[in-house]
């Protein structure tokens, strides 16, 4: 009753990404075809990697890492706006969208986290090739993605509970099929001075801090294969981080467009 009392609100309301029921038949076909396929394929992949003694290395270590992220990423969101549609309903109770937000943000960071910590995989076996195994010992392996783990953890904890501090009026309609911390915050009728202060702060360094460290580590790579004798050379050194480099792009491609728009698209 203390949190219903605080907040003003019980549950907010998922308009989804459209308000006519054509296109959202159309988009939950769509966005159940991608989850199976998120799913099938990443879990092939962490099963391939676990069953095959020649896949215990770094780089496949921390592939099996992200795909388990990927995995969990998706069914933060996708099951529940699946579920909603099957049920004819579009709410979501106040407890679960702050879960929701807790586990989105420890998942979209650890992606961003793992692909730097795989940069610096890919600069150590380009640039470094003889002391690789010296260098990317299992023990390191496992520090890098424990790190990774508890700084989105303590990232994602400092977001929620700032944001279960702030108050909620009547307007309870989020323009999206999940809750996100942007579109939420800006359904508070209190001061978020705070919570913008620490997403433009903490959030602007958890997210720079391993896209720098891949620009960096790419910068090395490149520079180094750019010195190599031989053209074949060069296409053997490039095609080791081609796979990384285009998921990468489509990861901060995707975080580009769905954030970098104009705020009016969040307002309610």
């Amino acid at each position: 009753m203390g949190r219903d009392n605080q907040t003003g609100i019980t549950e907010f309301i998922l308009l989804g990404l459209s308000g006519q029921s054509e296109q959202e038949k159309v988009l939950f076909g769509l966005f159940l075809w991608m989850y199976l396929v998120t799913l099938i394929g990443n879990f092939l992949i962490v099963l391939a990697t676990n069953c095959d003694s020649h896949r215990q290395t770094p780089m496949y270590f921390f592939l099996a890492n992200l795909s388990c992220v990927d995995i969990c990423f998706s069914s933060v969101t996708i099951p529940k706006m699946l579920v909603n549609h099957i049920l004819g309903s579009k709410s979501i109770s106040y407890m679960e969208c702050m879960t929701q937000i807790y586990f989105f943000i420890i998942f979209i960071n650890m992606d961003g986290f793992l692909l730097s910590v795989m940069a610096y995989d890919d600069y150590t076996a380009i640039c470094c090739p003889l002391h690789y195994t010296m260098i990317m010992r299992p023990k390191l392996c496992v520090l890098l993605v424990a790190a990774s783990r508890v700084s989105t953890n303590l990232h994602a904890l400092l977001h929620t509970l700032l944001m279960v501090q702030l108050t909620f009026c009547s307007n309870n309609a989020v323009y999206h099929f999940f809750c996100g911390p942007y579109p939420i915050l800006k359904l508070s009728c209190s001061n978020t001075f705070i919570n913008d202060l620490v997403v433009f702060t903490v959030g602007g360094l958890v997210f720079m801090t391993p896209f720098t460290c891949i620009i960096i580590s790419y910068d090395y790579i490149f520079s180094n294969v750019l010195k190599l004798p031989s053209a074949h050379g060069i296409r053997k050194a490039l095609s080791t981080c081609r796979s990384h480099l285009t998921v990468v792009s489509l990861f901060y491609g995707a975080i580009l467009g769905v954030y970098m728009h104009p705020s009016s698209s969040y307002s309610v």
